[in-house]
């Protein structure tokens, strides 16, 4: 499967677009993600602070650190959920005239459906550690760009959202109950720190 990192803006909004499965839904929730916390480590990096102190310089800086990692790992997981959602159609697509088979196609399934579960849950699991530093830039970075913090604070919300729709329509599909009473702990867990952290 080709990377959507090395797409040019047309060629990706073209796959959104496309009438495949892939990207699809999950994918653009982690892009919504990277934009929110490049908006982020954008702020953070302007010449001007808040109140022009060295305590905000640092922490900008800090938080600037700290974003440039999960901006690039909310970018990797565009395609770790096309991936694995791919797996999945793989896995359904499997043989299954006899029992063998059958048996190996449920446990193919079951397997895909769990990493195309955990795809999204690492999207709001990088979107709270952004909404963390989020705060961090909201109240040190520049007056002049406090719609930028604004639009990206949404941004990681609706990428949030967006990934947990994908939890839950994916665990819908997992038989392990106790793995998908797990991740719908955490689930809720992340939406509810997320919610918190800033209005």
């Amino acid at each position: 499967m080709k990377s959507y990192s090395t797409l040019t803006l047309a060629e990706l909004l073209d796959a959104f677009a496309s009438n495949q499965p892939v990207p699809g839904g999950g994918s653009a929730s982690a892009l919504a993600g990277a934009v929110g916390a490049s908006l982020l480590i954008m702020v953070a990096g302007l010449p001007k602070t808040r109140h022009g102190t060295d305590e905000e310089r640092a922490a900008l800086n800090d938080a600037a650190s700290r974003l440039r990692p999960l901006r690039d790992e909310l970018a990797a997981l565009i395609d770790r959920d096309s991936a694995a959602y791919a797996s999945v159609i793989e896995a359904f697509r499997l043989p299954k005239s006899n029992d063998a088979e059958q048996a190996a196609r449920r446990h193919a399934i079951e397997a895909a459906m769990h990493a195309a579960t955990e795809a999204p849950l690492a999207t709001m699991r990088a979107c709270e550690r952004v909404m963390r530093d989020a705060e961090t830039v909201a109240s040190g970075g520049a007056p002049s760009a406090a719609s930028d913090v604004a639009v990206a604070i949404e941004l990681l919300k609706t990428a949030a959202r967006g990934a947990a729709l994908n939890v839950d329509t994916n665990l819908a599909a997992v038989k392990d109950e106790e793995y998908a009473s797990r991740v719908s702990q955490e689930r809720r867990d992340l939406e509810l720190a997320i919610e918190n952290l800033l209005p």
